[in-house]
């Protein structure tokens, strides 16, 4: 979105179009024909569409506070889950005393979802992003929380004396041409962030309290001493890993945040300090790591608790005997595992085909296969459904016919 349909976009008749918009039909073109009768221009009716889609898709991020926000669609991508939010004020802030005054730097601060979770614990936000249109609307967005101020600056210019705590989000989307969508690429080189990380880290590392929000795909190797790295799951996903500094660090080192029905935390101070015994023997059960645990690094912390061993050394499952139960079982999928079928395709398919079972989720680790291809090429009938898992057990190469188990409570 440029400057100029944004301004236009603020107009209060427009804005108040914006939240009538489903008087009209469901239909974008019927949509966009009436809007065009109504006389608003071309520019302004694709905003207008734009942002009635972006509020439906930010309803899972945002909840109700989706339905009175503006967004880019980068800016979507990027922004921070209201639970996640919440959680990062409580590591930044904790519990402000009333008669004192918290000030908290947002740098690079998006659409506005984190300072939202700054300013409703009682911090003074001071919100700042380098995209004249994103903090344009970052402070439409803020525009509720009185302790909340955006300004139009680059992070590397902001003063950050005298505040309690910075918060760091730098941008990891190219500026430039944007996709059919209105995306852009991601930037996968940390020194090419706004800011770059190294800066980031050398102002985190000099501040009383920072957090530093990133993909979850980070390199270990590029995580200070100082910092402890939490990789975070929301329902089942995962969403990002923070470095936190500071007195917002709890332990050094690696951590795994589970956030859904059930919490869970993970810290590396879990792991066991010899491998488990058993490793490579199949049990009742195949056990799939929530995926922060896995890119924290820290699956074998889960062995003790859940009586459980790795398939392979180099392989994110595990298996047990028994059924995963306990606070470990949030960390985890469960499957229990119902035979060891042939890899090859015409073999599998007779298998399949014999046991009544025609529609197959395919997951794999440890295998080269394409699970689509690999589904075409069944071409199974109508029947029943199954989890086929391509994986390796030891040295050896296996499908796994399984069913996901209910979660336990």
């Amino acid at each position: 979105m440029d400057p100029q349909t944004l301004t236009e976009l603020l107009d209060v008749a427009v804005l108040d179009r914006l939240d009538r918009i489903d008087d009209l039909p469901d239909d974008d073109l019927a949509r966009s024909k009436a809007l065009r009768k109504e006389g608003y221009s071309a520019e302004v009716t694709a905003a207008l569409l734009t942002q009635a889609q972006l509020r439906k898709e930010a309803a899972a991020k945002l909840g109700p506070f989706a339905e009175d926000m503006l967004f880019t669609r980068d800016g979507l991508a990027q922004a921070t889950r209201l639970p996640v939010a919440a959680h990062h004020a409580r590591r930044l802030i904790g519990a402000v005393p009333d008669d004192e005054t918290f000030r908290i730097a947002d740098l690079g601060c998006g659409i506005g979802a984190d300072s939202v979770a700054f300013a409703g614990m009682g911090a003074h936000v001071s919100a700042v992003d380098a995209d004249e249109v994103t903090a344009a609307i970052a402070a439409f967005n803020l525009r509720h929380l009185p302790d909340a101020a955006v300004e139009h600056a680059r992070a590397e210019d902001v003063d950050l004396a005298g505040f309690d705590a910075l918060w760091f989000d730098p941008a990891r989307r190219t500026i430039g041409k944007a996709d059919k969508r209105g995306s852009t690429a991601r930037i996968t080189d940390p020194e090419a962030f706004s800011p770059s990380l190294s800066w980031v880290v050398d102002q985190a590392m000099q501040a009383k309290a920072a957090g530093v929000k990133l993909g979850p795909a980070l390199d270990h190797d590029l995580i200070p001493a100082e910092a402890e790295a939490q990789w975070v799951s929301h329902h089942g996903e995962v969403v990002e890993v923070c470095l936190y500094f500071g007195t917002a660090r709890q332990r050094p080192g690696r951590s795994a945040l589970i956030m859904g029905e059930r919490t869970l935390l993970v810290h590396e101070d879990d792991l066991p300090e010899t491998d488990e015994e058993g490793i490579g023997e199949l049990g009742r059960y195949l056990l799939e790591p929530d995926g922060a645990i896995v890119r924290a690094g820290l699956i074998t912390a889960l062995c003790a608790p859940l009586q459980a061993r790795r398939l392979n050394p180099t392989i994110a499952y595990l298996t047990t005997d028994v059924e995963p139960s306990g606070p470990a079982a949030a960390g985890v999928t469960a499957y229990e595992i119902v035979d060891i079928l042939p890899a090859k395709i015409p073999s599998l398919r007779k298998e399949l085909v014999s046991r009544g079972i025609g529609s197959v989720v395919i997951k794999k680790r440890g295998a080269d296969i394409v699970p689509d291809q690999v589904r075409r090429q069944l071409k199974l009938p109508k029947g029943d459904k199954a989890t086929l898992v391509f994986t390796r057990l030891g040295d050896k190469h296996v499908v796994l016919l399984t069913h996901p188990q209910k979660e336990t409570p």
